[in-house]
């Protein structure tokens, strides 16, 4: 108790030589022994920090973002994925914003007599779906950079219940103890992994040109990668697609079943000697069927 809440579960575990996610599981089994919560002491900070930093010599980073996880669906996508850990052995893994969809905690009112999932249908399915990616990628470090519907979760009890600011399970980290919240992941000091940044079709080319360094975004849905070479060199723009299916329940009411430049699939990142190499994405050629293309190979998930 008094390492947690000096420490932190980060540095308590360095302490003891321990995994961070055994820290969490030991606070978990006090909490509930004494009833009360164990606050670490960047409790009182926001509840997500601005940046992770993360240094990669050599090695892989998978990036998914937008999944959007719905109850009883398990897209291609998400799929893939997971062989993709699998198979990649991954340093770190990012989901990249909008784990959590939020229907029915949304600003935006039901249109007609749509059906909604409740909020703790929706935790659940999160809970499923990640935990079937950390399994996969057991040693590598699990990240997760707000989006803007993950916010949802605490943005509607902070203006409807503020008086339960501070009580255990009013955060999301709160039920995803072993990712790690923040805002941005910046790799080498040369990569920023974050949920958005501009918007329109050129967001990609315009994200790289103004942030002057090589940026992996989410949001847009339209997996992509956009090079920029200048005076300095090259870098790219990276858009992650959606690891949901494009045209999912998620989706189908406020876009009015209307046509969308989406698709499905995730980011690879790989570093040789610490430089970035060229990005790669894994695309979704056939939801129904289970196929995807990567590397100019088909996968059946």
């Amino acid at each position: 108790m008094r390492l947690f809440q000096t420490l932190g579960a980060t540095k308590t575990a360095e302490h003891l030589k321990s995994p961070e996610r055994a820290v969490y599981a030991r606070r978990r089994g006090i909490e509930k022994k004494l009833g009360r919560t164990l606050t670490a002491p960047s409790f009182h900070a926001p509840e997500h920090e601005g940046r992770i930093h993360r240094t990669v010599k050599d090695g892989v980073i998978l990036i998914g973002s937008d999944a959007h996880y719905w109850p009883g669906i398990i897209s291609t996508a998400h799929r893939a994925f997971v062989r993709a850990c699998k198979e990649f052995k991954p340093r770190i893994v990012v989901m990249n914003g909008d784990v959590l969809d939020g229907a029915s905690i949304s600003r935006h009112p039901p249109i007609g007599w749509e059906s909604r999932p409740s909020l703790i249908q929706e935790i659940e399915t999160c809970q499923e779906r990640l935990e079937e990616i950390r399994r996969a990628s057991e040693g590598a470090d699990h990240i997760w950079p707000l989006g803007n519907h993950d916010g949802r979760f605490s943005q509607r009890l902070a203006m409807q219940a503020p008086e339960y600011a501070r009580v255990n399970g009013t955060k999301l980290r709160d039920h995803f103890p072993e990712w790690e919240p923040c805002w941005s992941v910046w790799l080498n000091e040369s990569v920023v992994v974050k949920h958005r940044g501009r918007g329109g079709i050129h967001a990609p080319h315009n994200n790289t040109v103004n942030a002057g360094l090589s940026i992996v975004t989410g949001h847009l849905h339209s997996l992509k990668v956009t090079p920029w070479t200048d005076y300095t060199g090259s870098r790219w723009g990276v858009d992650t697609g959606t690891l949901a299916q494009v045209y999912g329940p998620q989706f189908n009411s406020y876009m009015e079943d209307g046509f969308r430049s989406w698709r499905s699939g995730f980011a690879v990142l790989t570093f040789h000697e610490g430089e970035l190499l060229w990005p790669e994405l894994v695309h979704v050629r056939d939801e129904e069927r289970g196929i995807v293309e990567f590397r100019g190979k088909i996968w059946h998930v």
